[in-house]
């Protein structure tokens, strides 16, 4: 079967944000602890407000309006901290349609401050 190509869709409606990637801390020669590093990385996607029926069904537990699903050509990882529009999120939860689509979706949870107004 061949799978949906949304990638052409991402590619049409993208917008940048940031995913913030760690490295690992390692133990140096002499036994010095080193901390890893955080890099921000550029990456485009579709990023939209959860449907109600997202709200509703979420296995992950429940969403909130605040909430986003991503779409992207690039994979993320569980846990890993992004920015959109000065906004963070965590990715919470992978839906796997890599048997019938070109593309990663992801739902991340909203992870502002409340008292910051976002």
């Amino acid at each position: 079967m061949k799978p949906f190509e949304f990638a052409d869709f991402v590619e049409e409606f993208q917008v940048p944000f940031v995913a913030c990637e760690e490295s690992e801390g390692r133990w140096a020669d002499n036994g010095d602890w080193i901390p890893g590093s955080k890099v921000s990385v550029n990456m485009v996607g579709i990023i939209l407000p959860l449907s109600e029926d997202d709200l509703r069904y979420a296995e992950a537990g429940t969403y909130s309006e605040k909430d986003r699903k991503i779409y992207t050509t690039q994979p993320l990882k569980i846990g890993q901290k992004i920015e959109y529009k000065g906004i963070p999120y965590t990715i919470q939860n992978f839906k796997d349609y890599s048997d019938y689509a070109d593309v990663f979706i992801y739902y991340a949870r909203w992870a502002g401050n409340e008292s910051a107004g976002n």
